[in-house]
This record gives C-alpha cells, structure tokens and sequence, in this order.
C-alpha cells in the first residue's frame, strides 16, 4: 500500500514539474538560474531554449540535470545567434517568389523557342531540298525540249520551243526567289539559335537551383532573348537578314557587357584573379583578334563572294537558255538551240553547286564563328576592365570556361599565352590559332 502511494506521490511531482515548464516557456517565465550557460552571446529566449533542450535530453548531471553536447550547442548557436547589433541576421539572400516566377516563364518561353526554331529549320531545309530538285528538273527538261525543237518543224516546233522558253522563265524567276532568301543560309541560323536558346534555357535552370535570383537576373536574361530574336529573326519579310551585306561583320547575339552588380563586395582574397592570370588572358584576347576572328572573317569574305557570283550566275544562263530557245526555229536556228541546250545544262550545275553545296550555310557558318570569338574577347576584356575584382567572375572559373570554349586543357592556354607573349616580344607573328575546335 505504501510503494503504491509512493508511486502515485512521484507521478503527481511529474506532471506538476512538466506542467510548471509548459508555462515557462509559454509565458517566458524566467526561472532562477542554477549554472553558467554555454553561449555567452545568447539572449534570454535562448537560454529557455537551452534549458528545455537539457531538460529533454537528460544527459549528465548539471544544475538542472542535464548537459548540452557540442553538436547540439553548434547547432543550436547557429540557429539562435545574434548579430552585433542585437537584431537576427537578414533574410535578404531569400529570393522574391516574384523574381522567381518571372524567371520560370521566361524559361517556359525559351523552351518554346527552341521549338519554334527546330521545326522552321527543318520546315526551310524541306525547302532547300525541294526547290533545289525542283528547278534542275524544270531546267534540265527545258533543256531537253530545246534540243528536241531544233530538230522539229511545223506544230510540234512551235509546242515544243513555247513550252521550253516558259519552263525556263518559270526556273529563272524561282531561282531569283531562292537565291534571294538562301535557304540553306536560313537553315543555318535556324540551327545557331536553337542552340544558343538551349544554352540560355540551362543557364536559367542553373540561376533558379544553384543561386538567389534577383531583379537584375531578370533583366539580364530579358536582354539576351530580345538579343537572340533580333540576331535570328523568324519571319522572311520585312526582318530577314541580308544575305549579299555589303561588308562582312561577326554574328552579334549577346546584349552589351554591362557593369556587373556589387554582388561580391568586400572581398579582399582576389576572387581567383592575379596578376598573371591577368597577363594570361590579355595575350589569349591578342591571339583571338589577330588570329581566329580575322581568319573567318576573312573566310566569309570568300564564301560571300563565290555565292554572290553563283547565285548572278543562275538565273542569267536561264535567262539566256530562255532567249535562245525562243529563237530556235529562225534564221540562227542552230546558234539559238545551242545556246539554250547548253545554257539551260550549265545553270542546273550552277544551282547544284551554290544550294547543294550549301554555300549561303558556309557563309552564315564563317559568320558565326567570327562571332563566337568577338564574344569571347568582349567576355574576356569586360572582366579584365572591372577594376574591383569582387565584381568579376570568379578567375580560376572563368580561366577554366574560356579553356574548355577553346577546347584546350589549362595547361594548353598558359602555353599559349607564353607562346603569344615570347613572340610579340620578338616582334613575330604566331602562327597558332587560340581556338582548337574549329
């Protein structure tokens, strides 16, 4: 009977001490303090918490018995530390809901861009490849029935030398159309800025998972689509672009290097930059100016010039196939079949040659890689330009990036520097190209 009262009288002693710690840290009662607490920069809701904690877990034998290990004092001056001006520290590295939303529709649209470009590039290579077939079946036949005239006389000669003279007007105006707007020219862009939107669509992905977007992130990537659209136009009329320019420039997709923001201030550990990895970039910008943007600029020039002459070429021999055809019959019968028999054979291989060889594509190709590397140098000199190396991109990062975009290892770029530096200072020029992929 006694061990039974003896029971009931602790277990009343339980819930009453249990009920008196609900209310303490309910109410921020604040009891007597038994001992020196651990954390010396804490405040009184954190002593409570502490005490609770130990309470709880029940371990050793202090004042209130029990003891904090440092596991759970780490974790619990991480959670509860003050700043030194009494206040908890900022939730401004918490990215608006706003900004991120934005950022999560502008990456719905890239998508869709992507797929946009994909299917137009692939609905202009079906012209390309149709055309292409199309006006060499009508010239060759042309050609044929230009031949088979000059050996005709009465109805049939009239039938066969009107119906030829309007096959080749029918190929010559075609031929204007397609030379004017280079299909496999189109293909190509239609190419180039499917990848460069995929390339913009992971960087979103990687500002919403690796970093805290902000306002500035949403300009940036609002800058770079309005940038692509501009530079790869999807509509023909009114927006394509030239395809004879009068001077040959690098592709432009990107949005002027602005200032960079003030995101790493204060940073006094060079964020991955020295002198040398200055010294390193400025000569790896020298090689790509003199040496791979001048080369493929210099290849477009050519490129432009071969399809200028190729696509003049064309629609003239068909013109002249259709002159002759029209005489064929007459006092120069023989000269007039010949010229449209062979006028009308050498315009098909001139077709062949400028839109089966793709040359408007080899062009737009020089183009793009020239632009390439102007990026790469405008990438290279924005950093190089920013005084504060807190605002720059990180330097062994970036030293990495431009390594891989040409397609170099680290090791290789330092050699080209020194290679590029031994040889201006004797007064030569470097014979390697900075970039090995293309």
């Amino acid at each position: 009977m006694a061990t039974i009262q003896t029971q009931k009288y602790w277990r009343s002693k339980r819930l009453i001490l249990l009920f008196q710690g609900c209310i303490a840290t309910t109410f921020h009662y604040k009891p007597k303090p038994f001992t020196t607490y651990p954390l010396e920069s804490t405040n009184l809701s954190n002593k409570k918490k502490l005490n609770t904690d130990r309470s709880r877990r029940g371990h050793g034998s202090t004042g209130h018995g029990g003891c904090l290990t440092a596991a759970t004092t780490s974790n619990l001056e991480k959670k509860y530390e003050l700043s030194t001006n009494g206040t908890f520290p900022s939730v401004s590295n918490v990215s608006d809901p706003l900004v991120i939303a934005k950022l999560h529709a502008m990456m719905e649209a890239v998508a869709d861009r992507v797929e946009m470009h994909k299917n137009i590039g692939e609905q202009r290579d079906n012209w390309n490849h149709l055309l292409l077939t199309s006006i060499n079946a009508i010239t060759l036949t042309a050609a044929t029935m230009a031949g088979i005239a000059a050996t005709s006389v009465g109805g049939p000669l009239v039938a066969l030398k009107l119906s030829s003279t309007l096959m080749y007007l029918a190929a010559t105006g075609m031929l204007v159309v397609m030379n004017k707007i280079q299909p496999s020219q189109l293909v190509e862009e239609q190419r180039n800025a499917a990848r460069l939107f995929k390339q913009l669509h992971g960087q979103i992905q990687r500002t919403l998972s690796c970093g805290t977007p902000t306002s500035t992130d949403v300009e940036e990537v609002m800058e770079k689509v309005l940038s692509l659209d501009k530079a790869f136009p999807l509509p023909l009329l009114g927006a394509m672009l030239d395809k004879f320019p009068k001077t040959v420039e690098p592709a432009v997709w990107w949005p002027e290097h602005r200032q960079r923001q003030d995101r790493q201030s204060g940073r006094t550990d060079g964020n991955g930059w020295s002198v040398e990895l200055e010294e390193e970039m400025r000569e790896v910008v020298g090689v790509l100016k003199r040496k791979d943007t001048e080369d493929y600029l210099r290849l477009g020039k050519i490129a432009l010039k071969v399809n200028r002459m190729l696509a003049i070429s064309g629609p003239l021999l068909t013109g002249l196939a259709a002159c002759g055809t029209a005489f064929v019959g007459s006092s120069h019968g023989p000269w007039a079949a010949t010229l449209g028999v062979v006028a009308g054979a050498m315009a098909s291989v001139v077709n062949t040659m400028e839109h089966g060889g793709q040359v408007g594509m080899v062009f737009e190709m020089y183009r793009s890689n020239a632009g390439f590397f102007r990026m790469m140098e405008e990438s290279i000199e924005s950093n190089l330009n920013e005084r504060d190396v807190g605002r720059r991109e990180n330097g062994e990062l970036f030293e990495t990036k431009v390594a891989l975009q040409l397609g170099r290892s680290l090791s290789g770029l330092k050699s080209l520097a020194a290679s590029s530096c031994s040889s201006s200072k004797k007064g030569e020029a470097i014979e390697e190209f900075a970039s090995k992929l293309f």
